[in-house]
């Protein structure tokens, strides 16, 4: 019984880990050429899919950095506070490095023996006709290209641009997510001399380097920033793939969504979706059943109306507040403050930002 996994993404590498974890045989193919990775790049991981990550994948406690409370904020309200999020007992998610946690998963797979790392020498992929199921992870092959191309896609004509600031040390708990003029843009802890910076702008904005790092100043409320990284950007997509899957070969990963930073839900979506996958595995191993294209089938099957109804509501988010920069008017974000009162709202939000539902 053998997997393979076509590219070395984040989310190949992730559900490489928790397959070879049940004992599958992975072969991994990816090109030679060394993936880029920003050293700025950041992600969030909810507390619920920490625990799995943990017990399923492996151990990232000690990459982590933990946010106790979430702040949200609106230009048009000037300092008042939106909403709020807090989870007494627990971090209400967790901040890593893609860098870092990229790395830490190529150590322990590349000293399984249940995993192999290949390198593809044939554009025609033809070496997929050898395994039960193929798993695509890559959105620039040939079967993509082929079999792939059928997706709800829109464009937000605008770019995330993401940096790290080193600051004087404070207590850094709290993530901030500011809702400004330009776009939204998210202060993210990773230390308590460091965070995270997120800033989706659209291209009808000033986009030079100089003019980012001059805005994250003027939106900085609580740091005293001594240096800001050099900055990334990428195209910002909403994204939903129609079919899931071709016979043997399952799409995955930014394949099968992809949605607006804002919420920090991208890698938490892929992580649920593991879940799902690894348990209709696991269920055909125990009562002897092959893994074909049925595994693909059922899958297709439980989660992708999930997927489609959890990222049109992050993007219906996007357009609540863009819409609300574009008229400059504040009775929206009057509205969400309003929620805000109310803890069983706040808590029903909190819930399906960590599971991606309510039950």
């Amino acid at each position: 019984m053998k997997v393979c996994i076509i590219g070395n993404s984040l989310t190949a590498l992730t559900l490489a880990s928790a397959l070879i974890k049940q004992n599958i045989n992975v072969d991994m193919f990816c090109k030679k050429k060394k993936l880029f990775l920003s050293k700025t790049s950041t992600i969030g991981i909810s507390k619920s899919n920490i625990d799995y990550f943990n017990e399923n994948v492996i151990n990232i406690n000690r990459l982590l950095w933990n946010i106790k409370k979430i702040e949200i904020f609106s230009d048009n309200l000037k300092k008042e506070k939106l909403i709020d999020f807090e989870n007494k007992k627990n971090q209400v998610f967790s901040i890593v490095k893609n860098y870092q946690l990229h790395e830490l998963l190529w150590k322990g797979l590349n000293r399984n023996k249940y995993f192999k790392l290949k390198f593809i020498i044939s554009e025609s992929l033809s070496f997929t006709d050898k395994y039960d199921i193929v798993i695509n992870c890559d959105h620039l092959n040939n079967i993509t290209k082929k079999y792939f191309t059928k997706k709800i896609l829109k464009k937000y004509n605008s770019n995330a641009y993401t940096t790290i600031i080193t600051h004087e040390k404070i207590l850094n708990n709290v993530a901030v997510q500011i809702f400004t003029k330009e776009g939204p843009l998210a202060f993210l802890p990773i230390s308590n001399t460091q965070t995270s910076v997120v800033y989706s702008i659209p291209n009808s904005v000033n986009e030079t380097k100089q003019n980012i790092e001059q805005l994250i100043k003027i939106k900085n409320m609580k740091y005293k920033i001594k240096n800001i990284e050099k900055i990334n950007s990428f195209e910002l997509k909403f994204l939903n793939l129609r079919s899931y899957y071709y016979n043997n070969i399952l799409a995955f990963g930014d394949l099968l969504h992809r949605i607006h930073p804002l919420a920090g839900q991208g890698f938490n979506m892929t992580i649920r979706d593991i879940k799902i996958l690894l348990k209709i595995i696991k269920k055909r191993i125990e009562v002897g059943l092959p893994l074909d294209k049925s595994v693909n089938i059922e899958f297709e099957n439980k989660v992708r109306h999930k997927n489609l109804i959890f990222s049109n509501g992050v993007d219906l988010i996007y357009k609540f507040f863009n819409f609300e920069r574009k008229i400059n008017k504040k009775f929206l974000s009057k509205s969400v403050q309003l929620i805000g009162n109310y803890p069983k709202i706040k808590k029903i939000f909190t819930k399906i930002a960590d599971n991606g539902a309510i039950f």
